[in-house]
């Protein structure tokens, strides 16, 4: 199934995150489709950034730089927006700077997320919501065996623990409060994405960048580490399918979603590096031996119910994910006009889609 452009077409969209990796793709997409997009953000993450470098504010209706724990202002910036449908991505997305920052970790995605759904309970007019949480949180038993939206939620780490948690909240606030008011909400869970615009740290694209334009070797933690890798496009692409659902198909949507790559995707640590590698000349890398705080080694999705309920599935191969991810940031380093070069990769995104539907 494909997104509906005309349906996003002056729809007022409620964006938090927007200044984020994930959450600046999923406000140019908006954008691009005509939305009205209000996000809602701490300051770019990084420098550089995407929000910076795609000029993406002047894409935006209005743009709030706040925190989401801070409540007045978050129901201001909400009640000024009007929004019909809310997309919830800002968090602290980092499972190792949640070992440094646990405790603001915690009241960023738990704390923030109760905010939100309270806010939501004081305006009218807004018909759904979509909570992006993480893959991480499952109960991880490092098995072969995906995991199914039914399983047993866990988090070994405080940013696993914290996106449980807002899963959680968030099925309180629909029990309780939201569905009473024919407010749908589902909560969304991804794995690793990677695409154009990534700086972050302890992830593992950026930091092979980063190595690779500063000379220097890249120092790999976990080689043999299987992850569910998939473009950044794949699941903001159910993301959008979902939250048209909901609104137009109602409360069957409003529950978990996960939206995972193919099993054929999902490729270790060490064939990433080696296969950026060989695409980049003179790059390097080794394993980093000094200890690490935990991290799973092997988490799998199951996405069936996505497939069969939205039309959901990944387009895009791996090698081409990586492919148009060296392209984006060649182009950045080549001073091209950013905002272009994303757009450009989100047509040839739409495009591949119609394509194998």
């Amino acid at each position: 199934m494909e997104i509906n452009p005309s349906f996003w077409r002056d729809k007022s969209v409620f964006l938090t995150g927007h200044t984020g990796f994930k959450g600046g793709w999923m406000a140019m997409w908006l954008t691009k489709m005509g939305a009205k997009v209000h996000g809602y953000s701490l300051e770019p993450p990084t420098t550089p950034n995407f929000f910076s470098t795609t000029k993406l504010e002047e894409r935006l209706t209005s743009s709030t730089i706040d925190n989401i724990q801070n409540y007045s202002s978050l129901k201001s910036a909400i009640s000024f927006a009007k929004p019909s449908i809310i997309i919830h991505m800002a968090a602290q997305p980092l499972v190792r700077q949640s070992y440094i920052t646990p405790i603001e970790t915690l009241k960023t995605n738990v704390i923030g997320t109760a905010n939100l759904l309270e806010v939501v309970r004081e305006i009218k007019g807004i018909e759904a919501i979509v909570n992006i949480t993480t893959d991480k949180v499952y109960e991880n038993k490092e098995q072969l065996k995906p995991y199914a939206e039914s399983e047993k939620l866990g988090g070994y780490d405080p940013y696993s623990a914290s996106k449980a948690c807002a899963e959680l909240v968030s099925t309180a606030y629909r029990n309780s409060f939201l569905k009473e008011n024919d407010i749908k909400i589902a909560t969304v869970r991804a794995g690793n994405v990677i695409g154009g615009g990534d700086w972050a740290i302890d992830r593992l694209i950026p930091d092979f960048f980063r190595a690779i334009d500063a000379g220097k070797k890249l120092m790999i933690r976990n080689p043999d580490s299987v992850r569910p890798w998939q473009h950044v496009l794949e699941p903001l692409s159910g993301y959008l399918l979902l939250a048209e659902k909901m609104v137009t198909d109602g409360h069957s949507f409003a529950e978990a979603w996960n939206f995972g790559p193919k099993k054929n995707d999902l490729k270790t640590v060490s064939w990433m590096i080696n296969y950026l590698v060989k695409k980049i000349p003179n790059a390097k890398w080794e394993i980093d031996k000094a200890k690490q705080p935990h991290e799973a080694k092997l988490l799998l999705l199951d996405s069936n119910k996505a497939k069969s309920k939205l039309g959901w599935m990944q387009k895009l191969s791996l090698d081409i994910a990586i492919d148009k991810t060296i392209e984006w940031h060649e182009a950045w380093k080549d001073n091209q006009p950013m905002e272009k070069i994303s757009i450009s990769q989100i047509n040839f995104y739409e495009e591949f889609q119609a394509k194998n539907n």
